[in-house]
C-alpha cells in the first residue's frame, strides 16, 4: 500500500487462494491439492483495494497530524498570552477545564431546566478550545495596563514619595530656621515657651505628613468589591507646598487623585476600557482562523465570556437570549477563577465560600445563569482545574 508520494505505508497480504471456499487446509498436502494462484484480474482488484486502504490510512494520519498541529497552535497561543501577562499563568487552562467539566455535568443532568441537553465529543472539544483561547486578545493590550497591580503606576508612587520626602525636609529646615531667627532677633527671652510651641507645631506637621503618606499607600491598594471613602485623602489635594521655584503645588495632582479614588480594582475608566477591548481583539483574531465545521462556533463562544444576562456585561451589552449556554458556562468559570486565583498582584485570593457568595449575589441580580451556577456548585466543578 503506497501513499501519494509512492512511499510504502503498509502491506495487504492475501495467501492460500482455494479452489473451493469451504475446503479446510489442515495439512500440507491439502494446500498442495486445493491452493491455486491468483489470476491477473484478482491481483488487479486486490491492488485497487490496497490503494483505497492506503488512501484511508493516509487520510487518517493526516487528520491526526492536523489535530496535533492545531493542539500545538492552541498551546502556543496560550503560552503567548501567559508570557505577556505572567500574573494570570494557568488561568486559561483552568477556565477551559471548569467549563468542560460544567458541560459534562449539564450533559448528565437528570433534572432542572437543562435536563436532556447533550454535548457531543466535538462540542466538548469546541468548548475546551474556546476556553483556552478566550483571553488571547490580551496580546493587543498595553503591557503596563495589563499587569497593573496597584492604582498608581510604580513611577507615580515613587514621585509622591519623593514629594513627601521634600515636604518633610522643608518642614525640618523651616523648624530650625525659625529657631535661629528667634534667637537672632529676640535672644533668650521667652525662647523656651516659643520652642515648646514650635515643637508642638512641628510634630503636628510631621504627623500630618505621615498621615498623608499612609493614606496614599492605603488608597493605592485595589479592592475586589466597590468600597472606600476618600474624603480625608481628597482633603490633601487641597493642601499645598512650595516647590524649589517658590510656586504653590498641591500634595496630590488631579491624575493622582483620579487613580487613588478608584473604588474597585486598580484601573481607571480609560484603562478599564482598554482591558475590556481584549474581548473584541480575541473575537477578531479567532475569526481569521478557518475553523472546521465541528469548531466553527469557537469565536462566538469566546466573544461573550464577559457578557451578563441582564445586559450589563461588555463589550456588546447583549442580554440572556443572545448568550449561548457554552458562553454562560465559561462566564461562571472565568469569574470563579478570577475571584479565587492566588497569583493576581492587584488583589488577594478570595476564599472559596466568599467567592461563591459573591457569585450567588450576581445570580440574584440576574447577571449569571442560576441553574448553571447550581450545577457548578453542587458538582464542585471548581475541583477540576487540573484536567484541561
Amino acid at each position: 500500500m503506497k501513499d501519494h508520494k509512492e512511499e510504502v505505508i503498509g502491506v495487504l497480504q492475501l495467501i492460500n487462494r482455494k479452489l473451493n471456499f469451504n475446503t479446510r487446509l489442515d495439512k500440507p498436502e491439502d494446500a498442495e491439492r486445493d491452493v491455486t494462484v491468483y489470476t491477473p484480474h484478482t491481483v488487479e482488484l486486490v491492488s485497487a483495494l490496497g490503494g483505497q486502504a492506503a488512501v484511508s490510512i493516509e487520510n487518517s494520519r493526516l487528520y491526526e497530524s492536523i489535530e496535533r498541529l492545531f493542539e500545538g497552535f492552541v498551546t502556543a497561543a496560550v503560552t503567548a498570552i501567559e508570557q505577556r501577562d505572567p500574573t494570570t499563568f494557568g488561568h486559561s487552562g483552568r477556565v477551559a477545564a471548569m467549563t468542560v467539566g460544567l458541560a459534562e455535568v449539564v450533559d448528565a443532568a437528570t433534572d432542572g431546566s437543562y435536563k436532556g441537553l447533550k454535548f457531543t465529543k466535538e462540542q466538548l472539544r469546541e468548548i475546551r478550545y474556546a476556553g483556552l483561547l478566550h483571553d488571547f486578545g490580551k496580546v493587543g493590550v498595553r503591557e503596563q495596563v495589563l499587569v497593573k497591580a496597584k492604582k498608581l503606576y510604580g513611577p507615580d508612587l515613587a514621585l509622591i514619595r519623593e514629594r513627601y520626602a521634600f515636604i518633610k525636609r522643608t518642614a525640618e529646615r523651616d523648624f530650625y530656621a525659625q529657631r535661629v531667627d528667634y534667637l537672632e532677633s529676640i535672644g533668650q527671652e521667652g525662647y523656651d515657651a516659643f520652642l515648646e510651641r514650635l515643637n508642638t507645631e512641628h510634630r503636628h506637621t510631621l504627623n500630618e505628613l505621615d498621615r498623608f503618606m499612609h493614606l496614599v499607600s492605603e488608597s493605592n491598594e485595589p479592592t475586589v468589591l466597590p468600597q472606600g471613602n476618600f474624603d480625608e485623602l481628597l482633603r490633601y489635594a487641597e493642601v499645598s507646598y512650595e516647590d524649589l521655584g517658590g510656586k504653590k503645588q498641591s500634595y496630590l495632582n488631579p491624575d493622582e487623585v483620579r487613580f487613588l479614588t478608584i473604588r474597585k480594582g486598580s484601573l481607571d475608566e480609560r484603562e478599564r476600557l482598554e482591558i475590556e477591548s481584549h474581548v473584541s481583539h480575541t473575537f477578531r483574531f479567532l475569526l481569521t482562523i478557518p475553523w472546521t465545521k465541528e469548531l466553527q462556533y469557537i469565536p462566538q463562544i469566546a466573544y461573550g465570556h464577559h457578557e451578563k444576562l441582564d445586559g450589563t456585561g461588555y463589550p456588546r451589552h447583549i442580554s440572556a437570549q443572545e448568550i449561548p449556554i457554552q458562553t454562560r458556562m465559561m462566564t461562571i468559570s472565568d469569574i470563579f477563577d478570577a475571584l479565587t486565583a492566588s497569583d493576581r498582584p492587584y488583589k488577594r485570593a478570595v476564599p472559596l465560600p466568599r467567592a461563591l457568595d459573591i457569585m450567588a449575589q450576581e445570580v440574584k441580580g440576574g447577571m449569571l445563569d442560576g441553574e448553571l451556577f447550581r450545577l457548578f456548585t453542587e458538582a464542585e466543578v471548581f475541583t477540576r482545574v487540573g484536567e484541561a
